[in-house]
């Protein structure tokens, strides 16, 4: 999957991100169980959908392979508001940004947002 390197669930670690279903999750919990008779050791990990908020499990063994999605973060100023975008300038490159406006969040034209970029998609993740 473009966007993600490939690390074995052993070296994860709570509050770092991981993919499942080509969907970015940030780790809330891991719990890891012994390996037994006929197995390997499972790692059960509880995290949280970093756009939409859902929170799910994933269930597998230590040794497996999964992909962490490159995170990508910076800061930029807000142009202007056109209904549900948030149209800002990076404060890095100086190109426009097209940003989904979430609810909660105390944006102005002229304010200073931080934003984050996971899979090609972006998110508001604190106004200034």
């Amino acid at each position: 999957m473009p966007g993600t390197t490939r690390v074995e669930i052993r070296t994860l670690k709570v509050g770092r991100y991981l993919c499942v279903d080509d969907q970015a999750y940030k780790i809330l919990s891991i719990s890891k169980s012994k390996p037994g008779k006929h197995g390997s050791a499972k790692a059960r990990i509880e995290c949280t959908n970093l756009f939409t908020g859902q929170k799910i499990s994933h269930v597998g063994s230590v040794t497996d392979s999964i992909n962490v999605p490159m995170i990508e973060k910076g800061s930029a100023t807000v142009t202007h508001i056109e209904g549900k975008e948030v149209h800002a300038m990076d404060a890095k490159t100086y190109e426009m940004l097209v940003l989904p406006l979430d609810d909660g969040l105390n944006i102005e034209p002229g304010g200073e947002i931080m934003w984050m970029e996971a899979l090609g998609r972006y998110k508001i993740i604190r106004d200034h």
